[in-house]
């Protein structure tokens, strides 16, 4: 048995897709759970919830913590704990293996321009905190074995709360400018999420990748947000059109807004370079990332 907590979202349906190749038991966990394959077995659960998370763990041989949380640094600080503990305490306890989907949040600012999974741990931001401690948890639990599978941005069919989603492929679909934050003109890297589930069905069907950080396979291109906003229009039939969402901008708007007041922390991942390495992973699985060329067409036409 191989479990999906946090079932839905970006990379947990796909996720459970690859997972077909090595097991025909899959379990799908979330408060509202649906159906992937057709014969999954589906497990309703509130991962704040230690029985629930036990129940739902029981059994399993390998364990996906693939959850999104709403974007909110209350929320965060309040249930990723919480979670975090329930999810290492069923594991150990019913000797499961745990892969946990994470993110970039905990590497210090001066390592964005180049991040590889020894990337020094100084996170800039609340959220960045947040997920420090939790990389902290994981890796020193006593009797646990797991791995961290960590990704750039994402973008890919489906994909409904990426950036380049949100700020681009959206705006554009509205007849709208799309926008972009600090600096069009810096590179940003953006993994894609086919991609990702792969390889995270990769790392938790491969014994010895445990006890490691492995950075989810992404494409080395470097595509500056002016790129990124012009490739997008060209699939879509549109003009390029777009504007620069600045601090003072994020800040006004996110009196109004409550999720523009959670990305303004956040925004120093777009003032600089932002280049994420997934070579140890290519190398070692010879794994060729999806360029942006096949990518960004697959993605506007979800």
């Amino acid at each position: 048995m191989q479990t999906i907590l946090g079932s839905g979202g970006a990379i947990g349906t796909p996720l459970a897709k690859e997972l077909k190749a090595y097991t025909d038991k899959i379990r799908l966990v979330a408060r509202k759970p649906v159906q992937v394959n057709g014969d999954d077995e589906l497990f309703p659960a509130d991962l704040t919830n230690a029985a629930d998370v036990d129940r739902a763990v029981a059994g399993s041989e390998v364990v996906y913590l693939t959850v999104g949380l709403e974007y909110n640094i209350n929320v965060w600080r309040r249930d990723w704990p919480v979670i975090m503990k329930n999810v290492i305490d069923a594991c150990v306890k019913h000797n499961a293996r745990l892969v946990f989907l994470d993110n970039v949040y905990m590497y210090a600012k001066s390592e964005i321009p180049h991040m590889t999974e020894s990337s020094t741990i100084a996170p800039p931001s609340k959220k960045g905190e947040v997920r420090a401690a939790l990389h902290h948890m994981l890796l020193q639990a006593k009797g646990l074995q797991a791995l961290i599978a960590r990704s750039a941005d994402f973008y890919g069919p489906g994909v409904k709360n990426g950036m380049l989603t949100i700020t681009v492929q959206e705006e554009f679909k509205k007849g709208k400018r799309a926008y972009w934050q600090l600096d069009a003109n810096k590179i940003h890297t953006f993994t894609y999420t086919p991609d990702a589930a792969k390889g995270t069905a990769i790392l938790g069907n491969t014994p010895d990748a445990f006890g490691q950080v492995w950075h989810l396979p992404t494409s080395s291109e470097k595509l500056t947000g002016k790129e990124f906003i012009e490739r997008i229009a060209a699939g879509m039939q549109v003009k390029p059109k777009y504007y620069i969402l600045s601090r003072f901008m994020m800040g006004l708007i996110g009196l109004f807004v409550p999720i523009v007041k959670e990305i303004k922390e956040m925004s120093y991942q777009y003032d600089r370079d932002y280049i994420f390495d997934s070579s140890k992973f290519e190398k070692r699985f010879n794994f060729k990332p999806t360029t942006y060329a096949e990518g960004i067409p697959a993605s506007i036409g979800s």
